[in-house]
C-alpha cells in the first residue's frame, strides 16, 4: 500500500508541477506531462518498470475521449464524413504504409518486416492529436474535422492489420484454412498474449486472438456485427429506462457509476470480438449523442478523461529509453525526424487534392505527423509472432516515442504559421456546419455576441457564423460553438439549416452584405421570422422593404435608458420615468413602420414632402401624448 501511495504521489506531483509551467509558457499540456514522465522516468529514476503496467490502464482515457467526442456526433454527421474516411484516411493509410516499406528496404530490411514498420508508423497518435485539438478549439475547423477522420481510419485499421501481421511471419506456420478461419503457431500465440500484457498499448491483440481466433470468417464477422448491433439497441432502447431509473434514486454518483460501466462494458465487449475498445466507445458515443442524458455522461466521464489521458503521456515520456537513445542518437532521431517529414509531405499531398486550403493545409500535415501508440502494440505483437526481430523493434518504440514527444512541437509551428497567414490577410476555408438549431446569427460582433448568448442561456441552440477567423477564435475559446463561413453565401446558410430554422439574426457590420442576407432569406423563406441591426433609420427603411420583421437600431435602447436615468434625475419617480421611456418606444416604433411606407430610396428624406409631413404629424402626436400624460399625473398627484 505504501509503495502504490508514493507512486501516485509522485505520479500527481510531476503532473501538478510540470503541466502548469509548459501551459504558462505556451507549450500546451501534453508536452507538459510527456516533460513530467521524462523527468520521474529516465532522469532522476523515481519509476522503473511498473510504467508498462500503470500505461495499459492510462490508455482507458483515450477510450473515454473518443467516446466523449461520439457524443458531440450524431449519426447524420458522421454519415457526412463518409467520403473523409474512406477517401482521406484509406488513403493515408496505404500511401504512408507504401513510403514507409519503401524507405525501411531501402535500408535492407525484408519485405515483411518492412511491411511492418510501414504498417505499424502509418498511424498517428490519437491520444495527443486530439487533446491538443480540444485545448486549442480547432476541432471545429475544416482542418481538425479532416484530422479527426484520418485518426478514426486509423483506429478501425488496426484490426486489420493485427489480424495480417501474423501471415508476414515466414517461420511460423500461418495460413488460411478451408473453412476460412487463420491457422496460427499455438506456441506464438501464447507468447503474444505473454508480451502483450506488459507492452505499451491496449491489449487489443490478446482479445482478437483468443474469442474469436477458432472461428470462420463468416463466424468473425457475425460475432463482429452482433457486437456492433448490440451496442445500437443497448443505446437506442436501454440506457433512457437505466438513467430514469437512476434519477429516481436521488444518489448522484450513481451517474458517475452508469458512465463508467457503460464505457468499460463496451469496451470489454469490443476487445472480445477482437475489435478496438476505443472504436466501439466512440460509435456508443454516437448511438447516444441525441440523448437527453448527453451532458450528463459528458460532465462525469470528463474528470477521468483528462486525469487518465495525462497520466497515459506521462508513461509514454517515462518509457523512453534514453540509453538506447544516447548509443546511438544521430540515426535514431534522424529516423524520427525522417517519418516526421515523409508522413508530413504525404498529407500535405492529400490535403491538396481534397481541397483543404491555407491553414488546415498545415494543420492537417504537421498534426498527423507522428507515430502513434498503438504502433507500441503493433511492435509488441509483431516481436511475438515472428515478424520483426527484437532488436528493430527496440528502436522502432523508441521512434515512435520520439516522434510523440515532438508532436506538441510540431502544433507550435503550427500556432506559428497561422499567424503568419493572418497577417498577410490570407482568406480561410469555411468550416463543415454539422450542427442545426432553430436559430441562425449570422455575425458575432459586440451585437451578435449579446443575442446568443442570451438565447443559448436560455436554453435554445444557436448556429453561429462568421467570416472573420479571428472573432470566431475568440468565442471558441471561451467554449461557445461558431462557424467560420460567410454568411450571405447561400450554400453556407443551407448548411446552417436556413430552410428548417425558425429565427435569423442578421448581426453584420456591412450594411451591404445585411441588406442583400436579408433579400435572400425572406424569397427563400417567406416564413421566416428575421431580425437585423441598423445604425440609423435609413437602413432600417431599407432593411423593412427587403423584408425584416424585427428591427434594433444600434443606439436606440441605450439612448432610451440614458433618457429614463435623465428623466430620474429631474425629479420623476422610477415608475414615471419608465412609463415615459415606454410611450416614447411604443410610438417611435409605429413612427418608423408608417415612415418607412413613404420613404423612397431615390429621395432625400428633407426632399420628400409626404415623408416630412407625416413626421411632423407624428411628433406632434407624441408631444400631444405626453402632454396628456402629464395633466393626468399632476392630477393624481393633486
Amino acid at each position: 500500500m505504501e509503495g502504490f501511495l508514493f507512486q501516485a504521489t509522485i505520479y500527481l506531483a510531476a503532473a501538478v508541477i510540470a503541466v502548469p509551467i509548459a501551459a504558462r509558457l505556451g507549450l500546451g499540456s501534453v508536452l507538459g506531462y510527456l516533460a513530467a514522465g521524462i523527468l520521474i522516468g529516465p532522469v532522476l529514476g523515481l519509476v522503473g518498470s511498473e510504467t508498462k503496467d500503470l500505461q495499459h490502464f492510462a490508455e482507458f482515457g483515450v477510450v473515454m475521449m473518443l467516446f466523449l467526442i461520439g457524443l458531440e456526433l450524431e449519426p447524420r454527421a458522421l454519415w457526412d464524413m463518409r467520403h473523409r474516411l474512406l477517401g482521406l484516411g484509406g488513403l493515408q493509410v496505404v500511401i504512408s504504409t507504401a513510403a514507409l516499406m519503401g524507405i525501411a528496404m531501402a535500408y535492407d530490411q525484408p519485405w515483411n518486416v518492412a511491411l511492418a514498420i510501414g504498417l505499424t508508423l502509418a498511424l498517428s497518435s490519437t491520444a495527443i492529436v486530439l487533446q491538443t485539438l480540444s485545448e486549442k478549439n480547432l476541432m471545429r475547423t475544416s482542418g481538425g474535422r479532416s484530422v479527426f477522420s484520418v485518426l478514426l481510419t486509423q483506429d478501425i485499421a488496426v484490426i486489420p492489420i493485427l489480424a495480417f501481421l501474423p501471415l508476414l511471419a515466414i517461420s511460423t506456420v500461418a495460413g488460411v484454412m478451408p473453412d476460412g478461419s487463420i491457422s496460427v503457431n499455438p506456441e506464438k500465440v501464447d507468447a503474444a498474449h505473454k508480451s502483450t500484457e506488459g507492452s505499451h498499448g491496449p491489449a487489443a491483440a490478446e482479445a482478437a486472438f483468443s474469442f474469436v481466433q477458432n472461428l470462420p470468417g463468416w463466424g468473425v464477422t457475425l460475432v463482429t456485427i452482433a457486437a456492433i448491433a448490440a451496442i445500437i439497441v443497448v443505446g437506442v432502447f436501454f440506457t433512457r429506462p437505466v438513467f430514469r431509473y437512476i434519477h429516481s434514486a436521488n444518489l448522484r454518483e450513481m451517474y458517475t457509476a452508469i458512465a463508467l460501466l457503460i464505457v468499460t462494458g463496451i469496451s470489454f465487449l469490443m476487445m472480445l470480438v477482437g475489435l478496438s475498445p476505443a472504436l466501439g466507445a466512440f460509435l456508443a458515443g454516437v448511438v447516444l449523442a441525441s440523448s437527453e442524458f448527453r451532458h450528463e455522461l459528458e460532465t462525469d466521464l470528463e474528470p477521468f478523461k483528462g486525469l487518465l489521458l495525462g497520466l497515459f503521456f506521462i508513461t509514454v515520456g517515462a518509457g523512453i529509453n534514453f540509453e538506447l537513445l544516447f548509443s546511438d542518437a544521430v540515426i535514431i532521431i534522424g529516423m524520427a525526424l525522417l517519418v516526421i517529414i515523409i508522413k508530413g509531405m504525404i498529407l500535405y499531398g492529400l490535403a491538396r487534392i481534397f481541397k483543404l486550403r491555407g491553414r488546415d493545409q498545415w494543420l492537417f500535415a504537421l498534426g498527423l505527423a507522428q507515430a502513434g501508440e498503438f504502433g507500441f502494440v503493433l511492435v509488441s505483437f509483431s516481436v511475438t509472432t515472428g515478424v520483426m526481430p527484437s532488436v528493430v523493434a527496440e528502436t522502432l518504440l523508441l521512434v515512435i516515442a520520439l516522434s510523440m514527444l515532438i508532436t506538441p512541437l510540431l502544433f507550435i509551428l503550427y500556432d506559428v504559421i497561422h499567424k503568419r497567414m493572418e497577417d498577410t490577410g490570407g482568406t480561410a476555408e469555411p468550416d463543415d456546419i454539422e450542427d442545426d438549431g432553430p436559430v441562425i446569427i449570422a455575425g458575432i460582433g459586440r451585437f451578435g455576441q449579446v443575442v446568443n448568448r442570451l438565447v443559448q442561456t436560455s436554453g435554445f441552440q444557436t448556429v453561429v457564423l462568421d467570416h472573420n477567423p479571428e472573432a470566431i477564435a475568440v468565442m471558441r475559446r471561451f467554449g461557445f460553438k461558431a462557424y467560420l463561413g460567410d454568411p450571405t453565401r447561400p450554400d453556407i446558410l443551407r448548411k446552417a439549416g436556413i430552410k428548417d430554422a425558425r429565427v435569423l439574426v442578421v448581426a453584420l457590420d456591412d450594411p451591404k452584405a445585411a441588406l442583400g442576407l436579408i433579400t435572400y432569406a425572406r424569397k427563400e423563406r417567406p416564413d421566416l421570422h428575421i431580425i437585423t441591426r441598423a445604425r440609423d433609420r435609413t437602413e432600417v427603411y431599407r432593411q423593412y422593404q427587403a423584408g425584416a420583421n424585427d428591427i434594433v437600431r444600434e443606439m436606440f435602447d441605450s439612448s432610451l435608458r440614458a433618457g429614463r436615468y435623465v428623466l430620474e434625475n429631474m425629479g420623476l419617480s422610477e415608475f414615471e420615468a419608465h412609463e415615459a421611456e415606454r410611450m416614447f418606444y411604443a410610438h417611435d416604433r409605429m413612427s418608423v413602420r408608417e415612415l418607412a411606407a413613404l420613404w423612397r430610396a431615390d429621395v432625400e428624406p428633407s426632399a420628400n414632402k409626404e415623408y416630412v409631413a407625416r413626421a411632423k404629424e407624428l411628433q406632434k402626436d407624441l408631444e400631444t401624448a405626453f402632454l396628456n400624460r402629464g395633466d393626468d399625473t399632476e392630477k393624481k398627484r393633486a
